[in-house]
């Protein structure tokens, strides 16, 4: 396949997967005490300033100087195994050649020209209306994940003439007031309130279950029942939209049964409201589809883009099906650095690379050998309580008691600092751990990741009593 983006510095014959090959035998590699003394004096100083880190920064204050592919440096020259993708985002592995080449030539072409169309941005959108599924065609471009997903809203408010909107417990859709309104709100500097007309339901958890069958096994139509009694009960019926993550990346890579999103979309269908994917975590290849919704055969009337978009480039997008995206003419849609130069560069490389090297069949196949590995795991581990994976976006649940299912918060952090001290860059999500390790890594380095993540388990037990 021809590449808009073909450049002389990176052959025809490159190969992501070679390129991003791990050396196992000198990776991991940690020299004394992690973090070292390096890392300190930088994090000193940074933070003498800089505030409000996340989690897993406080866990593992580490100070990263470089990367490349699936291997990340600190300051003190240590080296780890990225299973984070710098929290989903670099999919295709740190400073990949022709991602980088891409934003490069931008760079020191044209940086912005705010909305005016650009030969780059007309092959970007060109692009996405031949890989996305069904009718997806209408397009805009942000810089994050929030403000796609606030477009988003607004785009369906336009297109149905309605207000109110509903998503689910647990979901996250970022970080500004629209969208925290959609997610779990748990201290009030989010707001005293959600905001008007925004509204919260439960939904499936295979693990957790609200609603079973007599055989025990979930009961996915109880929830579609829910969702009518609350839709004639608890709004002023004038839902424009249900906005939901496929699977939940915050709260712990949790994944749907597989009837539950066709039967959504049935029921969206039939009260004509509109079905917003939040695919700002699961698309682009991290679960080993464009959009994880393809699993389902359920197109979205409107999807969110981003992360792994633009491989650690700020790009993102809301995707619209044919019938609604001359509502975009109503929102004041542009932005100040959505669908800039350097930003398509990214985009549209990182979608060729995707495409020329098979990388979504690939991320399927490291779904499927984490998914083994990962049972294995949970057979020896009797802190284990649930494991999952699809594609390269993976989860391992710990409890405290199997048949109670009760969190296991503090193992949690003691497995996540242990790895990390071993080797591994990765994310923790309280008693769930997360994992995301680039869509490039080979099956080796991925299984020397879960080795550790193994490893640091079996640690923890020991020291809690549980082995």
């Amino acid at each position: 396949m021809s590449s808009a983006l073909s450049s002389p510095n990176v052959p025809s014959t490159f190969s992501s997967l070679e390129w991003a090959r791990v050396d196992l035998a000198n990776c991991p590699q940690i020299d004394g005490e992690t973090p070292g003394p390096e890392s300190k004096r930088y994090h000193e100083r940074c933070t003498k300033y800089f505030k409000g880190l996340s989690g897993q920064v406080k866990l593992f204050p580490v100070t990263f100087e470089s990367g490349e592919g699936c291997v990340l440096r600190d300051v003190d020259g240590n080296e780890y195994l990225d299973f984070s993708s710098g929290i989903y985002v670099t999919t295709l592995g740190h400073c990949h050649p022709k991602v980088s080449e891409a934003i490069g030539r931008y760079a020191s072409t044209l940086m912005n020209a705010h909305d005016f169309t650009t030969p780059i941005k007309t092959a970007l959108c060109e692009k996405l209306a031949e890989v996305l599924p069904g009718d997806l065609n209408g397009f805009q471009f942000y810089d994050s994940g929030t403000t796609a997903v606030e477009a988003a809203i607004r785009v369906a408010r336009a297109a149905t003439k309605r207000n109110e909107t509903i998503s689910c417990f647990n979901d996250f859709h970022g970080k500004t007031y629209g969208a925290v309104s959609h997610g779990q709100i748990s201290n009030r500097v989010y707001g005293a309130t959600r905001a008007p007309g925004a509204h919260m339901v439960p939904r499936p958890d295979v693990y957790r279950p609200i609603w079973t069958k007599s055989d025990g096994t979930i009961d996915t139509d109880k929830y579609i029942w829910f969702y009518e009694q609350y839709i004639d009960k608890g709004t002023v019926h004038d839902v424009a939209a249900f906005i939901l993550e496929p699977i939940q990346g915050w709260g712990g890579s949790v994944m749907p049964p597989d009837d539950f999103f066709p039967k959504l979309r049935k029921f969206c269908d039939d009260r004509n409201i509109l079905l917003i994917m939040d695919e700002v975590l699961t698309s682009w290849g991290r679960t080993g589809k464009w959009l994880c919704s393809e699993y389902w055969n359920v197109v979205p009337d409107i999807v969110t883009i981003g992360k792994g978009f633009g491989n650690g480039f700020p790009v993102t997008c809301v995707a619209v099906r044919e019938p609604y995206k001359e509502s975009f003419e109503s929102i004041s849609a542009s932005s100040s650095y959505g669908g800039n130069p350097m930003a398509c560069a990214a985009a549209l490389a990182s979608t060729e690379v995707i495409e020329d090297e098979n990388l979504l069949q690939h991320a399927q196949y490291l779904g499927d050998v984490a998914l083994r590995r990962l049972k294995q795991m949970m057979a020896d581990h009797p802190i284990i309580g649930d494991v999952r994976a699809k594609g390269c976006l993976m989860g391992i649940e710990l409890v405290k008691d199997r048949e109670a299912k009760t969190p296991f918060n503090e193992a949690g952090v003691r497995v996540y600092q242990k790895a990390f001290r071993k080797g591994l860059a990765w994310i923790p999500a309280g008693h769930i751990l997360r994992m995301s390790p680039p869509i490039v890594m080979g099956e080796d380095a991925l299984l020397k990741g879960l080795d550790i993540i193994d490893e640091s388990i079996g640690e923890t037990e020991r020291e809690l009593g549980f082995a």
